[in-house]
């Protein structure tokens, strides 16, 4: 069996970009799981996206569902969906099922920092801005 290629830089064609999404490792496809910041929240923490994980308050921008809110139950890791409490459809034998999102419809508006790990990162990047900033001032 022929082995992934992480270093593997892109193609313009979706085909390829597909396959390497779907054949990717799990530990890669969770980099593929990342949604924006509202705009508070980018401000304040100073970055663009974040990883989404249970519990995230986040708002549907895309699709029927545009415009609602809610939090993270599941997030699936293999398929590289979110689902999203109270946002289900009804199937045909009338029971109702949660709905799976792509995380580049979502917008995180709520984080959840319960997570030590989401800490850690928070309070590295942190780190790194003040000292880019140091380098910035301290530079003629």
């Amino acid at each position: 069996m022929k082995k992934f290629s992480t270093s593997w830089k892109s193609s313009r064609k979706p085909k390829k970009q597909r396959k390497y999404a779907a054949k990717a490792p799990l530990h890669i496809k969770r980099s593929f799981l990342n949604a924006n910041l509202s705009k508070e929240l980018r401000k304040r923490y100073e970055r663009r996206s974040f990883t989404l994980k249970k519990g995230d308050v986040v708002k549907i921008m895309r699709g029927n569902f545009k415009k609602k809110t809610g939090k993270i139950v599941k997030v699936d890791t293999k398929n590289m969906k979110a689902e999203i409490e109270g946002i289900q459809m009804k199937k045909q034998d009338g029971s109702k099922v949660n709905v799976k999102f792509n995380p580049a419809f979502l917008q995180i508006t709520e984080l959840n920092i319960e997570d030590k790990k989401r800490n850690e990162s928070i309070i590295r990047s942190k780190k790194k801005i003040e000292a880019q900033k140091g380098e910035k001032k301290n530079a003629p």
